[in-house]
């Protein structure tokens, strides 16, 4: 089980009166073997969390654990076996000049054997060009380089920040089957999206967040 708490801040106005900040807290917790999706709108705070769970972004107060570990603590060679994070512009994570540097730099990156991370995006990819530049590929396959890359270093928490973003049907149904394999593995999922078919057909509980705050959290079919 993993678990986080993070103090956020609620800005008040009240009629005629100068804004007000109130500290309230916001607490999600989510298992192994379940796909959790955050939903709210934007600026609602999702991508915030997701950076500060990953332990990149800032935490003003309460604890993000995995277990008994803090990721925040440890260097990011060491984290990313922990925590991987696939973020909203996955491109940004990509910087070498062919699909197959990318993948032999995760595998020694992450100790994994030779092979490793290709074998995960070919399950993603089947047809994926090998010597094309990363930049030159579809957003999903970008997408399945970046996921593919911190799935080699085989992480017990997998975060994804708007993954659906211009993805067609065939590449969200591609992208909802690793979801759902992590899961089967006994990874815990938390991916943030406004895509409500892609949350309902994917995920296994759902929280809501507003201005910062965990308002509200169930089971999908709920």
């Amino acid at each position: 089980m993993w678990s986080s708490t993070a103090l956020t801040k609620r800005v008040s106005r009240p009629s005629g009166k100068k804004a007000s900040a109130t500290p309230t807290y916001s607490e999600i917790t989510t298992r192994g073997g379940v796909v959790t999706a955050l939903m709210g709108r934007n600026g609602s705070g999702k991508s915030s969390l997701m950076w500060a769970l990953q332990g990149a972004g800032k935490l003003k107060a309460g604890t993000v654990r995995v277990g008994d570990i803090e990721p925040r603590t440890l260097a990011a060679p060491q984290r990313r076996t922990v925590i991987g994070m696939v973020p909203q512009t996955a491109a940004d994570l990509l910087y070498l000049e062919s699909v197959a540097a990318e993948c032999a730099q995760a595998d020694k990156e992450s100790e994994a054997e030779p092979g490793t991370c290709l074998r995960l995006l070919r399950e993603m990819v089947p047809d994926i060009v090998l010597d094309r530049h990363p930049r030159d590929l579809s957003e999903g396959q970008r997408l399945s380089v970046v996921l593919a890359i911190q799935l080699t270093a085989r992480p017990q928490v997998v975060l994804l920040d708007e993954p659906t973003r211009g993805l067609d049907y065939a590449a969200k149904a591609a992208l909802r089957n690793t979801l759902r394999q992590c899961a089967a593995r006994g990874q815990a999922v938390l991916v943030s999206s406004h895509d409500v078919e892609f949350v309902a057909q994917t995920a296994d509980e759902v929280v809501f967040m507003a201005d910062g705050d965990v308002v509200s959290t169930g089971s999908t079919a709920q």
